[in-house]
């Protein structure tokens, strides 16, 4: 008895040691090289001056939670609010959120906690009796009702592995979430700007096309009267003509703009909202420049890659727990009888209880094949987090750089369009005096709405480049509640 004793403690002690060994990478992401800025050139601290407004970039400030709303626009935060309350999409990536957390609760309750299952049984059979040792037939009934337990014991941490890579899975399905409804809000933001953009551009194109018709009648008069050649009437109308082939085109992609939009907000094309004016958007003049170390916390989508790193290093342990020993024990426990008082006397009580151990010896190197490829997901997934993280870096430097180039094109673009304004309106009273004829002040004009023409684009990129860089920021504090409700869920798995 002592000698058993003592076997059972020194193998209880060697599944104590086994089971608190690493049988996998701890799952930490790569040190990454600390980069003093995100672009190839240091972005400067803030950007020329257009339309009167120049924007600071904030060096070491924290992500804004609702950016949208620095826009200082009713219908703009209207337009969010109705896109992160009735979106389909956003709605059916929370509902399988949700069922990933009922699943993760599911395989932490049936690997963490024994079964126990409850079964009846009533049968009448008819069995071939033994030849020259009773009857050539039986016939009976059959009652049993019993409880039935079991439980696997987790020796080297397979389940736990396997519960915690399912909830880092979890976890990162969370983050991708919260990425979706940035993301959700940032396309609200430029599909309202870029459809007022296009319906600005539309309106000044038609004016231009009212120029054009108006110099191709004058000069096709003047070819009549023989004061221009046909070469001079052909060339307007063909300048007129190509005008107004480029509106069609235009008008398609403001209505395809107008339409994505809708389709955001949870409406049907038909009820897409009616434009913003441009006028009343409020640039933002601080946008805030997390500092790149901070970046990996506050982008979603470098956190959903980290889960999943923590995923795939559990797998590995899950793989290399595989290959060694399982222990299940079952008891149960009922009533049996060949008739019903037979089976609900105490003649009829059954029970049994039971011990099984498993190990491993020959899987055709199945197992080793599983442990390999599970270190070379993890190693996959190394790699991919490694990418999110660049990825991540160029979207902020693209962002940085778009809209300080913005700024510029826009300070000129405006310059443009505020002297041919000027020097428009000087024709236009000159025309009305008689000093020029009607074909300058149009000229003048054509002039002005085209450089309009260039300042509308350019303003609108500016703001929706804005938005893009907001978006690129992240969250702060690392995301919404829904992230810590998954945490929170993730953490009854380790």
């Amino acid at each position: 008895m002592k000698r058993f004793s003592l076997t059972a403690l020194g193998f209880a002690a060697t599944l104590s040691a086994l089971s608190a060994c690493s049988f996998g990478p701890d799952g930490k992401p790569p040190m990454l090289p600390s980069v003093p800025h995100y672009g190839a050139n240091a972005q400067p601290a803030r950007t020329v001056t257009a339309e009167g407004v120049s924007q600071s970039f904030d060096a070491g400030a924290k992500p804004v939670p609702e950016w949208w709303k620095l826009y200082r626009s009713e219908p703009l935060n209207a337009l969010v609010d109705e896109g992160l309350r009735n979106s389909p999409s956003l709605a059916a990536t929370d509902k399988t959120l949700a069922a990933a957390r009922e699943q993760l609760r599911a395989q932490v309750g049936s690997s963490m906690l024994p079964s126990v299952d409850l079964g009846g049984q009533a049968d009448r059979e008819r069995a071939i009796g033994v030849p020259n040792l009773g009857p050539p037939t039986v016939l009976y009934n059959l009652f049993v009702g019993q409880i039935r337990a079991q439980y696997t014991f987790d020796l080297f941490g397979a389940s736990r592995l396997a519960d915690r890579a399912l909830a880092a899975q979890v976890d990162s399905q969370s983050w991708q979430f919260d990425a979706a409804r940035r993301a959700l809000a940032a396309n609200i933001v430029t599909g309202a700007i870029g459809a007022a953009s296009l319906g600005a551009q539309i309106d000044t194109t038609e004016r231009l096309i009212v120029l054009a018709d108006e110099d191709a009648r004058e000069t096709q008069c003047r070819y009549e009267l023989g004061s221009a050649s046909r070469s001079d009437a052909l060339n307007a109308q063909s300048s007129a003509a190509a005008l107004a082939a480029s509106l069609p085109g235009l008008r398609a992609q403001w209505l395809a703009t107008r339409h994505a939009l809708a389709v955001m907000l949870g409406r049907t094309p038909d009820q897409a909202p009616p434009d913003l004016d441009l006028a009343s958007l409020t640039l933002p003049a601080n946008v805030p420049v997390v500092v790149p170390s901070e970046l990996l916390a506050s982008r979603p989508d470098i956190q959903a890659a980290d889960s999943l790193l923590k995923a795939a290093a559990a797998q590995v342990g899950v793989a290399t727990a595989q290959m060694f020993p399982s222990l299940t024990l079952s008891a149960s426990m009922g009533q049996a009888g060949f008739s019903w008082p037979t089976a609900l006397s105490g003649a009829g009580a059954i029970w049994g209880i039971g011990a099984s151990l498993s190990q491993p010896l020959f899987h055709g190197g199945a197992l080793l094949a599983q442990k390999r490829a599970a270190q070379a997901s993890y190693e996959a997934a190394v790699a991919q987090y490694k990418l999110t993280v660049l990825a991540a870096f160029r979207n902020v430097a693209d962002s940085l750089a778009a809209l300080e180039q913005d700024n510029q094109a826009l300070n000129f673009a405006d310059t443009a369009s505020r002297t041919s304004m000027s020097a428009f309106t000087d024709s236009a009273a000159r025309a009305r005096l008689g000093a020029i004829p009607p074909s300058a002040a149009r000229a003048s004009e054509r002039q002005y709405r085209n450089a309009r023409l260039s300042a509308i684009r350019y303003e609108s990129a500016r703001l929706s480049d804005t938005a893009s860089l907001f978006q690129a920021m992240g969250s702060p504090n690392g995301g919404t509640a829904n992230v810590a409700a998954a945490e929170k869920t993730a953490a009854t798995a380790k």
